[in-house]
């Protein structure tokens, strides 16, 4: 999959690096104590300060004009968080989870924009950031929580400082510094459904400015269920896990080198989904447990390796001035099969496999003499590769037909960025940035059909059956300035007011599972070149967003709120999907049902909405905090053919993985006990209905629900060790999260169609309908040691 530009790139970007210059992240909150209230003007400081890079410099929380969130990983460890998409629980207007027959494919969605759809070609509508590296795909993005410093949420678009496809918000995964002395720490887990974990750390100073550390991770648990047709279980986790770094100066050295390198195995078995209505040939039952499956497919054995190297370097270079540079390259293989019917026939199997590798290079010279200006200039370069296979075997029909396809989709990116703050008084500041980006795509994709079994490429028998009804090679290059400004107003150093616009924006493609042969033609039935890739391009799409919001730290640090108000003009909207289609198969040729991709760019949307979060000391050792997220997200026009005519069907449609409200509440108590200190929390978060696609579809969204969480955790003196026991959805709701349908649906209102009773299948004879459930009640104990 290594292409030549990619190895070139590589060597431009080992040479470059040597010279270039990066800085480290900043420290997150730790637990406040108890103090006397500072006065109202003094600045926040010490334990009651939060520290973020939202801008791409180390600022307070309350200082920056943006909506964030921040979770130390103190706080995440008192909540028993275990991987990445815990914090959607507590953040508000975000849905992050695991992608439907997944267990490491990440979906993400911030203030009603994101993409579930992981196929090549699609771009992602949130970015995922690991130490300031940009993930150009979702695979293997649902990060596992070890050895991390913070997690911060950012709401809105950021284009400007954090580039392509940051259109809804981003996400920043910030693992732990080494410290300047010797460390170890041991964690240990375990808990229902057989969880074992165990992560083990330790670095040590290899001379007054060298140091070097790692970690190794086993996490494991059995499934939540059981696939009744293989005998094996269903939403198990089998994951090895390990990062190491190299550190060179810091700690008030003015370079600092840190090289850092990750590797992650998953051999999880996939996840079946579970049937929403019988088997409408074989007359298979709704199974009553909904982490059970009866999915025949097992091969290729679900595997994902992930890894990849990275060089941050920063230094100070005096008079105000630092330089910075983040290289990376990055590596991920996924493979596994996924049974869309979850039955034991072959009927809708598809075996598939993702290929992506990326390097990347970014540079920064930020400025700050302490003057009325501070700010930053950047480069910025990406050099991708996603490659997507997949068999789609529909044996019921003709003799056994698959839909093979092979699709992949290289990204060359440059940017050029600046980012500026000015003082225009002690209390009011001015900030303006702005993004310029050359975005490359090109795509390679073939799709060919076989009879009489799968393609040779995932094991089967078939032979080729006709010509390809996809060979496509072409590119297309998308130019596009993304500013953003706003204006503070801070009348005493804890209280911000501040009004901002950005815009954002996501890179058109090719749809990796079109037909190419149906493209509508001059000539009938032969489509040129330029209609096929006209037929599966789409555009840009675009986000307009304005926000006001208010951040303040009250009763000498004891109350801190944030609250946000937004509203957002979306355009272009991209709808990537995958229907049943005909092809004509046969000879003489007979249209016969098969699976293709449709993508569109629908039209527009408005979304407006409001954000709280507040977290309270009330004395005593105990605390509260919470959130709450209300958005308004409708389309307004929804552009889709129906009979070949093109319909506005806005008002029958509805924007999906955005529930209008989201809410969250932390009620917390710690106290000493005997030389230690215990801590007790609970946390209830709350999401109302959610659509899983934009037709709504009552056997897959998900009506409002509620999740109870609880921890109680010991530490003992001088934090050297200790215990907590955790409880997760306590009340063991069961929830969906995602999920497949294939069945006929009433072109402009979307409503199911049904015979007999029954959804009319649209591909395959049984009907799909299957979903995907959250985690259902789990308790562990983890005890941690450290030296």
């Amino acid at each position: 999959m290594t292409r030549p530009k990619m190895q070139l790139s590589a060597l431009l970007l080992g040479g470059v690096a040597a010279g270039a210059i990066a800085a480290a992240p900043a420290s997150a909150q730790e637990q406040p104590g108890e103090s006397a209230p500072p006065e109202e003007a003094a600045p926040a400081t010490g334990a009651d300060t939060i520290v973020v890079t939202a801008r791409r410099r180390e600022e307070r929380l309350i200082d920056v004009p943006v909506a964030v969130s921040s979770f130390s990983g103190e706080q995440l460890a008192e909540r028993g968080a275990l991987d990445i998409t815990d914090i959607a629980q507590s953040v508000p207007n975000v849905t992050l989870e695991s992608s439907r027959a997944t267990n490491s494919t990440l979906s993400a969605f911030i203030r009603g924009i994101g993409q579930q759809d992981p196929v090549s070609g699609f771009e992602q509508g949130v970015g995922i950031y690991l130490d300031d590296v940009y993930l150009n795909r979702p695979q293997a993005a649902v990060l596992d929580i070890y050895d991390v410093e913070r997690i911060e949420v950012l709401r809105g678009p950021q284009g400007t400082l954090y580039g392509r496809n940051t259109i809804g918000g981003a996400v920043k995964y910030v693992t732990s510094q080494l410290p300047q002395e010797f460390s170890f720490k041991a964690r240990a887990t375990y808990g229902t459904y057989d969880q074992a974990e165990a992560v083990i750390s330790a670095s040590a100073p290899l001379g007054d400015i060298v140091r070097i550390g790692g970690s190794v991770a086993r996490l494991s648990r059995g499934g939540f269920g059981d696939n009744l047709t293989l005998g094996t279980e269903n939403y198990n986790k089998d994951i090895w896990a390990g990062r190491a770094s190299l550190e060179i100066g810091g700690h008030g050295e003015p370079v600092l080198i840190r090289i850092s390198g990750d590797y992650t195995r998953d051999k999880s078995l996939q996840r079946g989904g579970h049937r929403l209505i019988p088997g409408l040939v074989s007359g298979a039952p709704v199974l009553d447990d909904v982490y059970d499956t009866r999915g025949g497919l097992d091969d290729p054995r679900q595997d994902v390796e992930a890894y990849g190297l990275s060089m941050n370097i920063s230094a100070d270079l005096g008079a105000g001035l630092t330089l910075r540079s983040i290289s990376a390259w990055r590596k991920d293989d996924s493979i596994g099969p996924i049974d869309f019917d979850a039955l034991p026939a072959v009927d809708l199997d598809v075996p598939g496999a993702y290929y992506n590798e990326q390097i990347s290079q970014e540079f920064q010279l930020l400025y700050d003499d302490g003057g009325p200006l501070t700010g930053l200039l950047g480069l910025y370069y990406l050099d991708a590769s996603a490659d997507t296979l997949f068999d789609v075997r529909i044996f019921t029909t003709f003799a056994g037909l698959t839909a093979y396809t092979a699709a992949e989709v290289d990204t060359e990116t440059y940017a050029i960025f600046g980012d500026f703050t000015y003082d225009l008084t002690e209390r009011l500041s001015l900030s303006v940035g702005g993004r310029y980006t050359w975005d490359e795509r090109t795509a390679s994709i073939l799709r060919q059909n076989y009879l009489g079994g799968g393609s040779p490429i995932f094991g089967g028998a078939g032979v080729p059956f006709g010509a390809p009804s996809t060979d496509f090679d072409g590119s297309r290059e998308f130019r596009k300035f993304t500013p953003r400004a706003s204006i503070s107003f801070m009348p005493t150093p804890n209280h911000n007011i501040y009004a901002s616009y950005s815009q954002g924006f996501k890179g058109g493609g090719f749809d990796p599972r079109g037909v190419g042969s149906n493209a509508p033609a001059a000539t009938p039935g032969a489509p040129t070149d330029e209609e096929i890739a006209e037929f599966l391009s789409f555009a840009p799409e675009q986000v307009d967003s304005y926000e006001i919001g208010y951040k303040g730290s009250l009763m000498g640090g004891r109350l801190n709120v944030a609250v946000a108000g937004f509203y957002a003009d979306y355009t272009d909207v991209q709808i990537p999907g995958s229907v049943a289609c005909t092809i004509m198969v046969g000879e003489p040729p007979e249209p016969t049902p098969s699976f293709c991709g449709v993508v569109s760019n629908a039209g527009k949307a408005t979304f407006k909405g409001l954000e709280l979060e507040a977290s309270a000391r009330l004395g005593g050792g105990f605390n509260l905090s919470g959130s709450l997220g209300y958005i308004d997200a409708q389309y307004d026009e929804y552009i889709t053919n129906i009979g070949n005519t093109p319909t506005d069907v806005a008002e029958h449609r509805k924007v999906q993985n955005t529930p209008k409200w989201t809410a969250s509440g932390t009620a917390s108590y710690t106290a000493p006990l005997g030389s230690g200190d215990l801590y007790l929390g609970t946390t209830v978060s709350y999401r109302s209905k959610t659509y899983q696609f934009e037709i709504p579809n009552p056997y897959l969204d998900q009506s409002g629900y509620a999740l109870v969480d609880a921890s109680v955790v010991y530490t003992a003196p001088g934090d050297r060790w200790s215990i907590g026991l955790y409880g997760r959805n306590l009340f063991d709701k069961q929830y969906k999260t995602s999920g497949y349908t294939f069945v006929a649906t009433d072109p402009t209102t979307g409503e199911i169609e049904t015979a007999n009773g029954q959804p009319i299948p649209t591909l395959g004879p049984e009907g799909t309908l299957t979903a995907f459930y959250g985690n259902p009640r789990q308790v562990f104990v983890t005890a941690t040691l450290k030296y």
